[in-house]
């Protein structure tokens, strides 16, 4: 599908400079722009690209000032990387507008269909199961008996969601991501071995979450692991029964969180944090990369590294004289040689 310089302006209130009625196909980089693509230009690290780029249309900011000739017809906005982002999405709704149902299917005659709904190949759907207005669930997904699934929700191929999960509005969740899955729970008996604890809750995902690649969400031993709404998973991380983790969160990749631990909205925790269970994190809270949590986090807004973490501005300072540690030993070492 192909869109004007002037059709592209009227999307994101801008203005044309250069000829109207350039049309472009695709979006690309301005440093790998090529004919018939439109790119953007924000960051001034790379203005010197607009001159030599071959997009045949490039988004600038409105004070944007050129320092010699530009080929490429120029549409003038607010904030070009905005602006851009706001193409991206429409881009992206547009491939991912796919309806109908896959006569590779397995739907059980009890679920109920919301409308505009696409189901591809292999997609299985249990009994009472309920899928929302506007949802796409690609190839190879199952879902179990007695789930719900919003409105305008994705689930990309081979997700797995086990019986009687709910997921929320808005939501998407990437490939291989799996929902409602036993949590670890495992009761030690005297003769060494050790007895499965029945999983009998679920997982609730409210609206508007991002669930990366391959995370994995144990459903409750009882009453349900919840994850609020707006919270945004990275890729591989593991999430145990029982924990709940507030609005708006943010975790990268390869985070695990162990059983019954809440975590506060608005917090930020980085790739490779373990947190033990049955903690409590306060909200905004940032936790740095690769620290180990042992204990509550009570103070709002406070930043921890380290493993067993503590508060940043006390490993800030602790750093120097770990740094510094061997030659702190030797000095040790020669004043009880002197004694």
């Amino acid at each position: 599908m192909k869109f004007t310089a002037e059709q592209i302006a009227a999307a994101l209130n801008g203005v044309v400079e250069g000829d109207l009625k350039a049309e472009v196909s695709t979006l690309s980089k301005i440093e790998e722009g090529k004919p018939g693509s439109l790119s953007f230009l924000a960051n001034p690290v790379y203005t010197h690209y607009i001159y030599s780029t071959k997009a045949d249309i490039v988004i600038v900011n409105e004070d944007f000032k050129p320092e010699k000739p530009i080929v490429p017809t120029l549409i003038r906005v607010k904030d070009a990387y905005s602006a851009f982002t706001s193409l991206l999405e429409m881009y992206q709704q547009t491939k991912n507008n796919k309806k109908g149902i896959s006569e590779k299917a397995t739907i059980a005659g009890s679920a109920t269909l919301g409308e505009n709904v696409y189901i591809g190949d292999f997609v299985v759907v249990g009994e009472n199961t309920v899928i929302g207005n506007n949802t796409k669930i690609y190839a190879n997904t199952s879902i179990g008996d007695r789930c719900k699934i919003g409105n305008n929700t994705i689930l990309y191929y081979g997700v797995k969601i086990y019986d009687e999960c709910i997921i929320g509005n808005q939501c998407t969740l990437h490939a291989g991501v799996a929902i409602g899955q036993d949590g670890f729970g495992f009761a030690p008996q005297s003769d060494g071995h050790y007895k499965k604890i029945p999983q009998i809750g679920n997982v609730i995902i409210e609206d508007n979450v991002e669930i990366g690649a391959n995370t994995t969400i144990d459903r409750a031993t009882l009453g349900s692991t919840i994850i609020r709404k707006g919270v945004k998973l990275d890729n591989l991380i593991q999430i145990a029964h029982n924990v709940e983790i507030g609005e708006n969160t943010v975790i990268a990749a390869q985070t695990g969180i162990a059983g019954s631990t809440k975590i506060g909205k608005n917090c930020m925790i980085g790739g490779q944090v373990g947190i033990v269970g049955h903690l409590t994190i306060a909200n905004g809270v940032k936790i740095q990369a690769q620290s180990g949590i042992a204990k509550s986090i009570k103070k709002p807004d406070s930043v921890w590294e380290g493993s067993p973490a503590f508060h940043l501005p006390d490993f800030l300072r602790s750093y120097v004289h770990f740094k510094n540690f061997d030659h702190i030993v030797e000095r040790i070492r020669r004043l009880e040689e002197k004694h």
